[in-house]
């Protein structure tokens, strides 16, 4: 956490307000947080922002400097968050960098990080590409629904921790891989590739479905998350089986919620996911009585 849904509202909420904004300075509070371009962190004074993107759960800032392009990649991790002044946040001594602007409808961007999954890149154009290139898969979002199925039917292992694989599908985390499961009524435990083509077609859509109902309602603010602005997203409240364990499954099956521990909490309906489906019966139903043994040889 923060996943897609939350990268994309923050680049969202960064790009109405910022864009178009000249970068007038920079701070940088702890030495490792920038993990790679730290040399070249001065080239950004005076330069314009010219776009905002994400990346998986990475946000992405496309600056323009004397006609040369560079960019400032803030991966949020399991805590970052990127904010406006305005926003409020608890122990502020985790704010590691600033960037001052002017020209935009916001005056600063910060950088709060109380743990050290996240990072801070700069880069050129090439060293964006690579960057891109090792660390993420297809945007579920933008992927064709071909290549989603050629990404889930040529991998054997378990079917969640695929739906996790940053360089397989990028920026589903544990939340929405929950989420998407329980929709698609598919155990998280099943091998990808032994899935029916129908299914994973199905998959692809309510893939979809989660992720840009969640990034309409604001993302999931689920511990600490916060939008640049300070607001919370709504969708922890449409959460069907993330963190429900023990309640009834809202399917209404009459079964409850469970929670499987392995690297990273599962929760499941152990009916409307079944791991192995239970196979439909094609004989016809042993005789209850003698009667109806006799009935059935005379028709035989």
């Amino acid at each position: 956490m923060p996943e897609l849904p939350e990268a994309e509202v923050v680049a969202r909420q960064i790009r109405a307000r910022l864009v178009g904004a000249r970068l007038t300075g920079s701070w940088f509070g702890r030495p490792d947080i920038v993990r790679e371009g730290y040399r070249d962190r001065n080239w950004y004074a005076g330069s314009v922002l010219r776009a905002v993107e994400r990346f998986g759960k990475s946000v992405v800032l496309r600056l323009e400097h004397q006609e040369e392009i560079r960019y400032i990649v803030a991966e949020l991790g399991m805590t970052g968050l990127l904010l406006f002044p305005a926003a409020q946040t608890r122990f502020p001594q985790h704010v590691h960098v600033r960037l001052t602007f002017t020209g935009g409808a916001e005056s600063e961007l910060r950088y709060w990080n109380p743990r050290r999954f996240g990072r801070i890149s700069l880069f050129d154009q090439s060293g964006l590409e690579r960057y891109l290139t090792r660390r993420f898969g297809c945007d579920p979002l933008t992927v064709t629904s071909e290549k989603f199925l050629t990404i889930i039917k040529e991998r054997s292992g378990r079917l969640k921790a695929l739906m996790m694989h940053q360089q397989a599908i990028a920026g589903i985390g544990n939340i929405y891989a929950n989420e998407i499961l329980f929709r698609a009524r598919l155990h998280p435990d099943v091998r990808a590739s032994r899935l029916p083509v129908a299914k994973v077609e199905e998959l692809f859509r309510i893939t979809r479905e989660v992720l840009l109902e969640a990034i309409s309602c604001g993302g999931s603010s689920v511990r600490d998350f916060f939008a640049p602005d300070g607001s919370e997203g709504r969708f922890k409240g449409r959460h069907l089986v993330y963190g429900k364990e023990g309640l009834p499954c809202p399917n209404g099956c009459g079964r409850v919620i469970r929670r499987l521990q392995s690297e990273r909490s599962s929760f499941i309906c152990p009916a409307c996911q079944a791991r192995t489906p239970r196979r439909q019966r094609t004989s016809s139903p042993a005789p209850k009585n003698n009667s109806d043994l006799e009935r059935s040889l005379a028709t035989a």
